[in-house]
Order: structure tokens, then C-alpha cells, then sequence
């Protein structure tokens, strides 16, 4: 079944064979533990039997590798510019979770041109690695980058934490990924909360601007509470969800992948460029 084939059986409204669940998890401002998040939540949905990959789409500052201390030999830049096939720059990282790593340094991927995001678009169809989960740990803030690969995903998790320029920055992403590009639902995730009102309270206050002059809606998925546990297992490059999984936020974030685990899968693709949707059946797997 070629992908032609496939696309007509989608138009057709015909199931998918094997759909993948693509989350991106993003934020308006950079420091609010957007990485840390996307880490964590993948080893502890692979913990919890999933098949996940992980993109570190944070291009030219990308660091989902050293965050998790390895050391890998290519990089999602390598796959952009041509000099390696994608399969050749994934890596294996804690309980079992695949990498593909962004590469840091490159200015010249900061904004990603149209022939490099088909070559993107091009590999990750032709790589039919069976995965369950893919996780988007994109860039911070407004750019070309950030939006693409937000709107490539069915779940967009905006973090946020509780300073107000954090909040200010949560609600000036969602209002371009709105307008400008038709996002209409948000997950919204708070990170270094001090009490649970905290989480609340930001949901209340982005609720109400974004009740008042945007056409979307917010779900609450949750806080993550300030952890000194989590700085430290930083420190010693490693998941928080491995090193101290009984820690205040490595319970929240075992929490999280439980709630994410229960998302419904979309049966189609929604709107616009969706290329890591997954529908090709009978083909053996060419990442590993």
C-alpha cells in the first residue's frame, strides 16, 4: 500500500491502520521547564508500556540530549541539510525511549525554509518506526519554528509558569497559533508551583483574556511544583521520573503521562500539514 493508496482511504474517511498520538508541548517563554516536561513525560509513559519518540525541535539551542546526558553522533541538523538519513541520527535514551536530537548551534536552522520542512516531512513518512507517542519538544516563544511544528501536532501543551511574563507570553503564543493559524484547543500545564492554587489561578487569569478576546478553550491539565529534586537530577543529567520517582514532581509528572496515556486518538488527520500522522499498514519498520 503506497502512501497515495493511503491518503485516499484517509479523504475516504476509512480507520488508520496504526495512529500515532502527536503532542507538542511548547511555550511562550523560554526558562519555565518546557524540556524538563517533555523529558520526563516520555520516560514516564515509557514506563507505563508506550512506544515513544521523541523530536527535540528546538533548532540551533536544542539540548532534550544533554538534559538526559547522552552524547549522540548526528543530529536532526544533519537529517535537514542532507548529509544523514534519519534513522541514521536517532538515539536510544532512558527506559526506552527514541530521540531524535536537534543539534545546537546551527543559527541557520532557526527558521526553517519550505524545501527543509518537506525533507522533515519526507523522512519522518518514510520512517516507519512503530511508535505509540511522538513528543515535540519545540522552541520557546512566537517564531516560524515554534508555530510549525505546533500545529504539525494534535495536542498542543502549553507550559507556563505562575511570573507574570510568563503568563503574558503563554497568552501571546496562543493568540498567533489562533489567529493565525486556527488552533482552537490548548493543554495548559504549570510548572514550578508553590501551593495547587497556583496551577489554578494561572488557568483562571489565561481563562478569562483568552475567554474575552479569543475563540479557543483551555483544558488544566495539571501543575508540576517546584521539586529542589529536580534542579539536581539535572545536575546529574537524568530523568527526575528514574532518579527520584517518589519526589513531589516526579508524581506530578507520572500523573500527567497517566492522563495523557487516556487522551483519545484522533481518528484523522486534522487540518493543515499533519505529517507525522501515521496510517501505512504491512510495511516493516526502517529506523532501527
Amino acid at each position: 500500500m503506497d502512501q497515495a493508496a493511503t491518503l485516499r482511504r484517509q479523504m475516504a474517511g476509512e480507520a488508520p491502520g496504526n495512529v500515532v498520538r502527536v503532542v507538542a508541548v511548547t511555550s511562550g517563554k523560554g526558562g519555565v521547564g518546557k524540556t524538563n516536561v517533555t523529558a520526563n513525560l516520555a520516560v514516564a509513559l515509557a514506563h507505563m508500556g508506550r512506544r515513544v519518540m521523541v523530536l527535540d525541535a528546538d533548532l540551533g539551542l536544542g539540548n532534550l540530549d544533554v538534559l538526559l546526558g547522552l552524547a549522540p553522533q548526528y543530529s536532526l541538523a544533519d537529517v535537514l541539510e542532507g548529509r544523514r538519513k534519519l534513522s541514521e541520527a536517532l538515539v536510544s535514551g532512558p527506559g526506552g525511549i527514541t530521540i531524535l536530537p536537534a543539534g545546537s548551534g546551527f543559527q541557520e536552522l532557526t527558521a526553517l525554509n519550505q524545501d527543509q520542512m518537506q525533507e522533515l516531512q519526507t523522512e519522518m513518512e518514510e520512517c516507519e518506526e512503530k511508535t505509540d507517542i511522538l513528543l515535540i519538544d519545540t522552541g520557546a516563544g512566537i517564531g516560524r519554528n515554534v508555530t510549525f511544528f505546533a500545529t504539525t501536532a494534535q495536542e498542543i501543551i502549553v507550559v507556563v509558569s505562575p511570573e507574570p511574563t510568563s503568563i503574558t507570553d503563554a497568552y501571546a503564543l496562543m493568540k498567533v497559533l489562533s489567529t493565525q493559524h486556527r488552533e482552537r484547543r490548548f493543554r495548559l500545564l504549570v510548572t514550578m508551583t508553590r501551593s495547587p492554587s497556583d496551577g489554578v489561578e494561572v488557568y483562571r487569569k489565561l481563562s478569562l483574556v483568552t475567554g474575552r478576546f479569543l475563540d479557543v478553550s483551555i483544558d488544566f491539565i495539571g501543575s508540576i511544583p517546584f521539586d529542589p529534586r529536580l534542579p539536581e537530577a539535572v545536575c546529574r543529567q537524568r530523568a527526575l521520573v528514574e532518579l527520584y520517582p517518589q519526589s513531589a514532581a516526579g508524581q506530578a509528572f507520572l500523573r500527567l503521562a497517566q492522563d495523557v496515556g487516556r487522551w483519545p486518538l484522533p481518528d484523522r488527520p486534522k487540518g493543515g500539514l499533519q505529517f507525522f500522522y501515521r496510517s501505512l499498514l504491512g510495511k516493516e519498520e526502517r529506523c532501527r
